[in-house]
């Protein structure tokens, strides 16, 4: 993979069906209504649920979705959440995610957001290493959940 031939954009209307396929060769399942609601999501509003793509060669070989929330639990201050990110076995290793990391960044900057989150499976070694290496942190926070109908 050359550096050259990379390029990092928005996601387009057309590249919803190469990421679906992306994200399903990667996961094991296909989470297409989760990202036909972004992109709908995305078409009202850009700059509250940006996707960008990283393409070679004209074939989209990574991607990242997030959202911003805005004084969510508490807080006073814009926040950028990542919901997904991706990346094909083949374009591993090449500093290829930290690239969609840093134009979703400077997305962010742009929409004066402060901070990012995210959330990893922590068996996700690989994925809590990158997001260690990009300068993510445990949060001072604890997720809480309650199943509904859960005994209590």
């Amino acid at each position: 993979m050359t550096s050259s031939a990379l390029v990092v954009r928005p996601a387009e209307g057309a590249d919803l069906e190469a990421i679906i396929a992306l994200d399903a060769a990667i996961t094991g399942h296909s989470r297409r209504g989760f990202y036909t609601k972004r992109f709908a999501a995305a078409a009202t509003r850009p700059q509250g649920f940006p996707t960008l793509v990283a393409v070679i060669d004209g074939a989209i070989r990574g991607f990242v979705s997030a959202h911003v929330i805005d004084g969510e639990f508490g807080g006073t201050a814009p926040a950028g959440v990542i919901d997904a990110i991706g990346i094909s076995p083949e374009a591993r290793g090449g500093k290829l995610a930290r690239r969609l990391l840093d134009a979703l960044e400077e997305r962010f900057r742009e929409a004066r957001v402060a901070e990012i989150q995210s959330e990893a499976d922590w068996g996700e070694r690989d994925l809590v290493q990158f997001f260690g290496a990009c300068g993510f942190s445990l949060a001072p926070v604890v997720v809480l959940e309650c199943r509904i109908g859960a005994e209590r």
